[in-house]
């Protein structure tokens, strides 16, 4: 058996879940998920923290309102651009209340608004109520600044995990119908780019890493999306024409060679791309940062170099 370089705080994260495993997901666990106020949830990540402003408010969508969450460090700004960020969880859980932390520290690291988009969730919404919720949020956004009270002149679009997935879904239908505002960069956090055959760290990490196998398999049963079609497995798209990207892939992680598979696809495209691995940690780090403090760093460094790939970019 190979071994793997764990970092010491991601190798006592993984003992304790061994030691206090989480419940398998199904849909009763699901169900019970539901009921469960955000604030009852155990903390994984850091405190929200001081910012200038979040706020609250609901778009249209295609089954009702769809709840965004602004973040921004200060309380009024110049003309700037926004970033449009879609939460991970497999597109069966995670939320804009799971997820706050983090887009509160890519607000005030990249010193710019960010809007979390409540999207749909399976089994009860399965594909394509995501990828459509993704691309109707980024294009009401890029319309109503006013809603924010900002004024807002381009896209980025961020996520993680399966929010990797829909916001590079939403760069691809971007780009072949743009939207009011053009997208300026793209950040995506260990996507799932491809589940149109099996990668290889999908069988190397598939058990004791975090992301187990058994619950991958209940994520993908339960959005029950076409694995060959791009707007399920984005890394089948045409790349060429995407926005300047910044890929983030784990080491240790199930979802890392379609993470790098899309990161190589971009380059042969003649897209600007960076790809930043971090060796020895898991899916997820970055909403781990309470238990991993070691991901505050590797956070820190990609949002830097995101800051700098979007300053290039805006010109």
């Amino acid at each position: 058996m190979t071994e793997h370089f764990i970092r010491p705080d991601v190798s006592a994260y993984l003992a304790m879940l061994a030691q206090f495993p989480r419940p398998d997901f199904s849909d009763e666990f699901v169900a019970m998920m539901r009921q469960i106020p955000p604030d009852a949830m155990p903390p994984m990540d850091l405190p929200v923290g001081e910012l200038g402003e979040i706020r609250d408010l609901a778009m249209p969508g295609a089954a009702g309102d769809i709840a965004l969450r602004l973040f921004d460090p200060r309380v009024t700004r110049d003309p700037s651009p926004v970033m449009v960020f879609y939460h991970g969880g497999g597109f069966v859980a995670g939320s804009i209340d799971s997820h706050a932390s983090l887009c509160a520290e890519i607000a005030r690291s990249m010193d710019l608004p960010v809007v979390s988009v409540e999207y749909r969730l399976a089994p009860e919404n399965p594909w394509p109520a995501g990828p459509d919720d993704a691309e109707a949020a980024a294009r009401w956004i890029a319309e109503n600044g006013a809603a924010f009270a900002r004024e807002f002149t381009g896209l980025m679009l961020c996520g993680d995990s399966a929010g990797g997935n829909l916001a590079v879904i939403t760069a691809v239908a971007l780009r072949d119908n743009p939207a009011s505002l053009p997208v300026l960069f793209q950040l995506v956090i260990y996507p799932v780019t491809d589940s149109s055959r099996r990668h290889p760290s999908r069988d190397t990490f598939a058990e004791g890493f975090g992301l187990d196998s058994k619950n991958m398999a209940y994520f993908e049963k339960a959005y029950a999306m076409d694995k060959n079609h791009w707007r399920g497995s984005p890394l089948l798209a045409d790349a060429a024409g995407l926005p300047p990207t910044l890929v983030i892939t784990a080491g240790l992680d199930p979802l890392r060679d379609e993470g790098r598979a899309y990161a190589a696809k971009l380059k042969d495209a003649g897209v600007r791309t960076e790809h930043l691995e971090f060796d020895g940690t898991i899916h997820g780090f970055t909403t781990y940062r309470l238990h991993l403090p070691s991901a505050r760093d590797d956070l820190a460094q990609a949002l830097e170099l995101a800051n700098a790939m979007l300053a290039e970019a805006a010109g």
